[in-house]
């Protein structure tokens, strides 16, 4: 489901939360790079799933009733056999349904694992007297911790997004620290103004979170992403 037909059925079920595929969906239409999550129903579909993509593999819950995939034990990572993805595809059920009894499940995503980089975080809120207000910064469970963001109103220039990415105090992180190689921060810029565009084309999206985002030294993709829409 793509496009208007997706904005169409999220009206119809009147939901105000996409699922992790329906947003990367969206996203990647977008032309945002995100990695491609896929649906597994069933036990068995996870399996021929994983190995279409290729080991390693990460499993998700899929549910609209879930935001925090992790806090409800719905996440594994780097799984490299059969074994392993059916033990944990039976654990993020079991794990989901005891902490989340009345979620809907709407199955397993099963996606490829992407090499490591740094994390960074393309968010978006909106602000009741400005509007769409992007945010840049460290990703992953830093962004929680540290809180290393910078802001803009929205649409952004590439003058806005190049100061946002040197305005956070990890910025020596994604130039090259003790001999690693320095991020693509051109395409870190391009990737900040596209969130922008995309947040002015569709007015109905609340929230949105890009985290994290794997940068490296040439390009970026990011992992997981959220959307939520106006009640």
């Amino acid at each position: 489901m793509i496009g208007s037909e997706m904005w169409s059925l999220l009206k119809k079920e009147k939901r105000a939360v996409l699922t992790e595929v329906e947003a990367k969906t969206i996203l990647r239409e977008a032309g945002i790079p995100v990695a491609q999550a896929k649906i597994a129903r069933r036990k068995k579909e996870a399996f021929s799933l994983s190995r279409e993509i290729g080991f390693p593999v990460a499993l998700k819950i899929v549910s609209s009733d879930i935001i925090h995939k992790s806090d409800a034990g719905g996440v594994r990572l780097g799984l490299r056999n059969y074994a392993q993805v059916g033990k944990a595809y039976t654990e993020i059920i079991n794990s989901v349904r005891g902490t989340f009894p009345q979620a809907k499940i709407e199955g397993i995503s099963v996606q490829g694992m992407a090499p490591p980089g740094v994390e960074v975080i393309i968010g978006m809120t909106k602000d009741p007297q400005f509007g769409p207000l992007l945010m840049f910064g460290l990703g992953g469970v830093l962004v929680e911790i540290l809180k290393d963001v910078s802001f803009r109103i929205a649409p952004v220039s590439r003058r806005d997004a190049r100061e946002m990415i040197r305005e956070i105090k990890g910025y020596p992180l994604l130039e090259g620290y003790r001999g690693r190689d320095p991020v693509d921060l051109a395409f870190l810029e391009e990737l900040i103004m596209k969130v922008s565009d995309f947040v002015e084309t569709y007015p109905q999206i609340r929230e949105l979170d890009l985290n994290p985002i794997l940068a490296y030294s040439k390009g970026a993709l990011a992992v997981d992403a959220r959307i939520l829409l106006e009640p």
